[in-house]
C-alpha cells in the first residue's frame, strides 16, 4: 500500500532489459551513440516536429533548469505558480543555472489564468534597469496538485505569453499522464498551442532515470549543448541513458504506463470517495489530494500504508481531517489498492 511517490516505484523490465542490452560491446560517448539518433528521429516523429533538437539528462531538476536558462537571460525573470517545482522543490537551480534570473510567482494556486499572467508579467519591467525584465513563462503539467491544464487553457496562456513576446516551457514530469488524461496527441499539448521548449519526463513514468528536453526552434540547440556541458550533466556513457528513453519510446511503453498508473489512481479516488474524504482538488491524472480524520490516517499507517501528510500530522484531535497526498505510478497493484480501501 505505497503511495508516496511515482519516484518511489520500481523501472520497467523493458527498461532494465534495455540497460543490460545496451551494456555489452563499445559506443560513442555523450550522445553520439546510435540508440540517440534512434530517440531524436521517434521524438520528432511523436511531435510532429522534424527540426526540433532533442537532448538527455538523469534528472527532472536537470531538464527544468537547463531549458530555462537557454531561455533566459541572466537580468530576466521566470513567471511560475507559487507551488510550481521549480519554485519549491528545486533548491533555487533555476536562478543558479540561469545566472541569477528571478522567479515571479503568478499565483499561489496551482494552476495560472490568463489574467494572473497578464497581471503579473505587466508587474515587470516597470522600473527601467532597477528592475528585472519579462522572461519565459514555465507551465507545470500535470500541475503540482494533480489536476491538467486543457488544450484550451493551454492555448490561452501561450497567446498571452506570446502577446509579450516571451517563450514558454512546459515541465511535463508526468507529460505522459497529462496526455492519456487529455486524450490529445504531444503535439496539441505542446508547440500547437504555443510551447517552445519541454521538460519530457520519464523517471516519475517507469524509467530509471532519464528525461527528455525538446526545442521545437533548433536554433536554441548549440546554447543548450554548451549549458548541459557547462553544467556538468553531459554524461560521457550517454548510452545509458538512451537505452533508457528509446525503450520508454518502444511500443507506447511511456502510454502504457501512464494509463496504467491514471487509471489506479481513478480507482483510489472512487475508494476514498466513497469512504467520505474531502477532495482539495479534482483528480485527473495520477495524484490524489484528499483529507480524512486523523484517526483514520492513524488506523492506516498503523496497517503499513505509506503516503505524505500534506496540512497537518498525527499529532493532534482525532475526529480532525488532514490532507494527504497519494501517488500511484505504473507498478501499483490492485491488491493494494483493494487492501487499502478494504481497510480504510
Amino acid at each position: 500500500m505505497h503511495f508516496a511517490s511515482d519516484n518511489s516505484g520500481p523501472a520497467s523490465p523493458e527498461i532494465l532489459a534495455a540497460l543490460g542490452a545496451a551494456n555489452s560491446g563499445y559506443a560513442m560517448g555523450y550522445g553520439a551513440d546510435d540508440e540517440m539518433a534512434q530517440i531524436t528521429a521517434r521524438i520528432r516523429d511523436i511531435f510532429e516536429a522534424p527540426e526540433a533538437a532533442v537532448y538527455l539528462v538523469a534528472t527532472g531538476t536537470a531538464a527544468n533548469v537547463l531549458a530555462l536558462s537557454t531561455l533566459t537571460q541572466p537580468w530576466q525573470t521566470i513567471f511560475c505558480t507559487g507551488p510550481a517545482h521549480i519554485n519549491m522543490d528545486e533548491c533555487n537551480a533555476p536562478e543558479f543555472y540561469a545566472g541569477g534570473a528571478k522567479l515571479t510567482l503568478v499565483t499561489k494556486e496551482d494552476k495560472m489564468t490568463p489574467a494572473s499572467l497578464r497581471a503579473a508579467i505587466e508587474g515587470e519591467e516597470t522600473r527601467g534597469v532597477h528592475g528585472p525584465q519579462r522572461g519565459p513563462v514555465s507551465i507545470t503539467q500535470v500541475t503540482e496538485f494533480g489536476t491538467v491544464y486543457s488544450q484550451e487553457e493551454l492555448r490561452a496562456l501561450c497567446d498571452v505569453a506570446k502577446s509579450y513576446g516571451l517563450p514558454v516551457h512546459l515541465d511535463g514530469a508526468r507529460f505522459a499522464n497529462a496526455l492519456v488524461s487529455l486524450g490529445c496527441t504531444p503535439a496539441e499539448m505542446t508547440w500547437k498551442a504555443g510551447v517552445d521548449a519541454v521538460s519530457f519526463g520519464g523517471t516519475k513514468n517507469g524509467c530509471m532515470g532519464v528525461e527528455a528536453v525538446i526545442f521545437f526552434d533548433p536554433r536554441k540547440a548549440q546554447e543548450f549543448e554548451y549549458r548541459r556541458k557547462r553544467g556538468a550533466h553531459l554524461f560521457s556513457k550517454h548510452r545509458y541513458l538512451s537505452a533508457q528513453m528509446l525503450a520508454y519510446l518502444t511500443d507506447d511503453l511511456w502510454l502504457r504506463n501512464a494509463r496504467t498508473a491514471n487509471t489506479k489512481a481513478a480507482r483510489l479516488a472512487e475508494g476514498l470517495r466513497a469512504a467520505g474524504a474531502d477532495f482539495s482538488h479534482d483528480p485527473q491524472a495520477n495524484m490524489i489530494f484528499a483529507a480524512l480524520p486523523r484517526a483514520t490516517h492513524q488506523k492506516l499507517f498503523d496497517a503499513g500504508a505509506v503516503y505524505h501528510l500534506w496540512d497537518g500530522d498525527l499529532d493532534g484531535p482525532a475526529d480532525e481531517t488532514v490532507t494527504a497526498r497519494f501517488v500511484c505510478d505504473w507498478s501499483i497493484g490492485d491488491d493494494q489498492i483493494e487492501g487499502f480501501l478494504n481497510l480504510l
